[in-house]
């Protein structure tokens, strides 16, 4: 579950998963009954808004991982999914389930969930008038950009090992370096596929205007992913990304869910952190971006 773009204030210090607003809720886990039946008219009027115009923009963009995962869900544009429906056909696959959640949740709550195979997902959905700004994940930006890629068994494991790993790196006081793990796959990450770049996180798939912005603007560099590098690298929660790291398949995320990180954060742990536009000179580079996006922005 994305922590979007606008909501910096809202979030712990010490990682990028957050707190949910509001009061506890009743059960232990933070999850809620999703209510679909209580979803009104103009709720699904927006996701059918959202769903229609991200599938008329992602074929040819989207890696073929996630168009299969859609086509395989009970998914369609004119009502919002089912949390149940998409659970059954999700067991079936990678044994994963959807449980709905108000909003952000706390770090341990999220890491287990994700330990056994459980998504938290938004069980509300956003206005029209914040189609394309929102302080919080909502059931697009967790339905539409995560569930795809969850009918993958790569992607399915990897989840599920950055559940187990994350609790470890909050007791060793490093879960900032774990989160950018998550951040630049998961919620970020371009994959190459067929010589070209393709999308297969979540923030990028869920988003109509970085879905554009990742793969063809001149701007943002685009990157050979390296675990040591991503775990250096800080990034935007305020905008796009200056920097997409970029796999050669999705079996290299599996491979990750094999390393014994420990080293990992003990080596790193005397090295700088990098800002989120830096090329080093040891990079592989897809693109070198010309950064005038941020450029502009920050004049």
């Amino acid at each position: 579950m994305i922590t979007a773009s606008s909501v910096a204030d809202a979030l712990d210090s010490s990682s990028k998963h957050g707190l949910a607003a509001g009061a506890v809720p009743e059960r232990s886990d933070w999850t809620i009954d999703q209510g679909w039946e209580a979803y009104t008219a103009e709720e699904h009027g927006v996701w059918k808004t959202l769903f229609e115009r991200q599938s008329q923009l992602l074929p040819g963009r989207a890696c073929k991982e996630f168009v299969a995962g859609m086509q395989q869900l009970p998914m369609r544009a004119d009502e919002i999914p089912d949390f149940r429906r998409l659970s059954e056909v999700l067991m079936q696959h990678t044994g994963w389930q959807i449980v709905a959640v108000p909003g952000l949740v706390p770090d341990d709550v999220f890491f287990d969930h994700l330990a056994n195979r459980r998504f938290p997902a938004g069980q509300f959905i956003r206005k029209p008038h914040e189609l394309d700004y929102l302080e919080e994940p909502d059931v697009f930006h967790d339905v539409f950009g995560h569930v795809p890629m969850l009918m993958n068994p790569a992607i399915a494991d990897f989840i599920q090992a950055y559940g187990q790993g994350g609790m470890r790196a909050k007791e060793l006081g490093v879960l900032d370096k774990l989160a950018r793990v998550y951040w630049y796959t998961v919620e970020f990450g371009l994959v190459q596929e067929a010589g070209e770049l393709r999308i297969y996180g979540a923030g990028i798939a869920s988003s109509r205007t970085e879905t554009v912005f990742a793969l063809d603007d001149a701007s943002p560099n685009r990157i050979r992913f390296d675990l040591e590098r991503v775990m250096r690298t800080q990034y935007r929660i305020d905008d796009f990304q200056e920097s997409y790291f970029v796999v050669r398949d999705l079996n290299e995320l599996l491979e990750l869910a094999q390393i014994d990180f420990a080293p990992l954060y003990q080596r790193i742990a005397c090295q700088s952190d990098l800002q989120p536009g830096v090329v080093l000179a040891q990079d592989r580079l897809f693109t070198r971006g010309s950064g005038s996006y941020h450029l502009a922005v920050e004049r």
